[in-house]
């Protein structure tokens, strides 16, 4: 209680907070210590990843040949029944982003005093170019056609710039189809000969191709209040045809990302950030607070994957690697409990301590600066213990395409390990030309692609949160309505948050790969009918 008043009497005396500052922060279930420990983050900063190599084939990153693959698909296809299974799809957010370019064309555009290329040549916005020569290809394109055709009598008649451009403000107008403010699990993704199916509709059909056991599809979404009337109309609507397609019942569930988990957003000045009335501005922490979510996961082995990343073609072939990266998952699994069990035993044998440090350092790709020779048995037993009673994720690594986003990397922790990541371009002194020259010369992408699991050798859940390495975090710069301000993020799902993890990362083919970042992504082959 003391250290909780001193926190108060601390952030009052050097923040200016005041009684309905702390009203606000106890409603949303935030610790004051957590409040008061990122804004001494702002004013200290966070240390730099110290990158030690790219993880490349046989250097971390497990490359597998036919023989392999199909056998460790058997494995899980053989196995999966002794596990409960569950898809996780971190699905919050608008999709604002995807459609940005339209939305800086809106604001830009002179119709009046200009034409379309003519704005294009001005703003070099060669996406519009895309998006317009590609438009009929789009799976809405028929519904905002029909909506303009009924709302405007003479539309038929109408110039092209004059067509175009009410068709993209008919596309995010919030009067209409409101394309921005919507998220991205809910919009029109493919066109199967006229039925057009969202992102929510391809992780179900991917559900029960893949992580569905003992009769059963378990998928998760993680979504925004606001949003999942939605999400749930469009699962009931579609959820039937499903299940009697493939057999199994689908188990649906939401959950949202706890207001206890936001974080507090400062000025230049490293000043608490407040709104018009007063306010503290207190926003989401990014996706790595998410842990959160996933620690309420009784299932023993989850499949993460990202919301936009489906694919119209290519289910086999997806299927075939998650399958893949299970029963990879499975039969790692059953070494590290054996290892483990071995360890327990009083009577183990020096030879059988050794083969499991070995074990350790070439199948896990854990290095340790440990000096084993001079541990006793008891501390050696001890040690090796600490680095096998972990949960496990197995992820899926494509070859770099110069996406936009983190990979996978051996890095030096503050204790001189060397451990396997993934590792984000912001988590990085790209100031530092060894550094810099490090990240550039990745040869594979972090694709979301990670099979988890939870629990432990005794069938006990692990407390994901035991495992999150807290000084992880992101300062991130953004600016709302003209003002600049810099938010703290707490550590990402697939990087700090799973920091001290066991981590494996295996090649996969790009076809498991189909992101849609922008809109114009959908008119790539893999989202188009064949």
């Amino acid at each position: 209680m003391e250290e909780s008043i001193t926190t108060k009497s601390g952030l009052a005396k050097t923040y200016g907070f005041t009684e309905a500052d702390f009203e606000q922060i106890h409603a949303e279930g935030i610790p004051l210590e957590k409040i008061s420990n990122e804004l001494f983050i702002f004013q200290s900063g966070i240390s730099k990843i110290v990158l030690e190599k790219p993880a490349i084939i046989n250097d971390g990153i497990f490359s597998l040949s036919e023989t392999e693959t199909l056998y460790f698909a058997e494995i899980f296809e053989r196995k999966k029944e002794k596990f409960q299974l569950e898809k996780f799809v971190p699905a919050s957010g608008a999709a604002s982003r995807m459609f940005q370019f339209l939305s800086e064309f809106l604001k830009e555009f002179k119709p009046d005093s200009e034409s379309i290329n003519a704005y294009i040549n001005r703003t070099q916005n060669s996406l519009l170019s895309v998006f317009l020569i590609g438009m009929d290809k789009f799976p809405f394109f028929k519904s905002i056609d029909k909506r303009l055709n009924e709302k405007y009598a003479d539309f038929q008649s109408w110039e092209k710039d004059k067509k175009n451009y009410f068709f993209i403000k008919t596309l995010l107008d919030a009067d209409e189809f409101d394309f921005c403010n919507k998220p991205k699990g809910i919009l029109p993704f493919h066109n199967y000969s006229g039925q057009i199916l969202t992102p929510i509709e391809e992780h179900l059909k991917e559900a029960v191709h893949y992580s569905a056991s003992n009769g059963v599809a378990k998928i998760h979404f993680t979504i925004s209040s606001e949003h999942q009337a939605a999400f749930e109309g469009i699962i009931r609507e579609t959820q039937s045809d499903f299940e009697k397609k493939s057999g199994f019942s689908i188990h649906p569930s939401f959950s949202k990302q706890h207001s206890s988990t936001n974080t507090i957003a400062v000025n230049s000045g490293n000043n608490p950030l407040r709104n018009d009335s007063g306010q503290l501005i207190l926003r989401p922490g990014g996706h790595g607070a998410l842990i959160n979510n996933l620690n309420q996961s009784l299932s023993d082995i989850v499949f993460i994957k990202n919301i936009d990343n489906v694919s119209h073609n290519d289910i086999d072939a997806i299927s075939l690697y998650k399958k893949v990266l299970g029963g990879y998952l499975i039969t790692l699994q059953k070494k590290v409990f054996d290892n483990l069990k071995q360890l327990n035993n009083p009577d183990i044998k020096k030879e059988d301590i050794l083969k499991i440090q070995h074990f350790i350092e070439n199948d896990l790709h854990i290095k340790t600066t440990a000096n084993f020779a001079e541990y006793k048995k008891e501390s050696r037993i001890k040690h090796l213990k600490s680095l096998l009673d972990k949960p496990i994720r197995v992820c899926g690594m494509v070859k770099n395409e110069n996406e936009p986003g983190g990979g996978p990397f051996w890095i030096r922790e503050k204790n001189g390990n060397i451990s396997l990541q993934i590792v984000e371009s912001s988590q990085i002194d790209l100031q530092n030309e060894r550094q810099w020259h490090i990240f550039k010369s990745a040869t594979h992408f972090n694709p979301v692609d990670i099979v988890c699991g939870l629990k432990n050798h005794k069938g006990e859940k692990f407390n994901l949160q035991d495992f999150v390495d807290p000084d992880s975090g992101f300062i991130v710069e953004k600016s709302k309505n003209g003002t600049q301000y810099k938010a703290y993020e707490l550590p990402g799902l697939w990087n700090g948050a799973m920091a001290n993890w066991i981590t494996i990362f295996i090649e996969v083919p790009l076809v498991t790969f189909n992101p849609v970042k922008t809109v114009n992504d959908l008119l790539k082959p893999n989202h188009q009918p064949q």
